[in-house]
């Protein structure tokens, strides 16, 4: 498995031809308490840094990319009832959803977690 990160602070954790998605540490840092996201739908395709979904905190709304081109296959429905896990756990249990690659090969353009980290201290 292979984590990786986008510039608008999601990451991916890439297993195959499929991957989990949700936001950052810093994203949910940067947005405080969430408290309503709004998921894809499962079965519709996206393309890379198209909007996929919408996270709610107190302080502000921002859109959730799609990292790669896919096929959501799956959302998190805990997330749905429980918005605060994007806070809580946003690397485990507070993730988005899942996806079925179109173009793997769209993973290589993504940060690893050093690059990451460098970039989100200058964010």
């Amino acid at each position: 498995m292979t984590i990786k990160y986008t510039p608008d602070h999601e990451w991916l954790n890439v297993d195959g031809d499929t991957a989990v998605v949700g936001i950052t540490h810093h994203a949910q840092d940067a947005l405080g308490d969430v408290v309503f996201v709004d998921l894809p739908e499962v079965g519709k395709t996206y393309a890379a840094k198209e909007v996929a979904g919408v996270v709610e905190s107190v302080k502000a709304a921002a859109d959730v990319y799609m990292p790669v081109s896919g096929e959501v296959t799956e959302v998190n429905e805990a997330l749905r009832a429980d918005p605060a896990l994007a806070n809580s756990d946003p690397l485990g249990a507070g993730w988005f959803f899942k996806v079925k690659l179109s173009n793997p090969a769209e993973i290589d353009a993504l940060m690893d977690e050093t690059s990451y980290t460098s970039f989100s201290a200058n964010a």
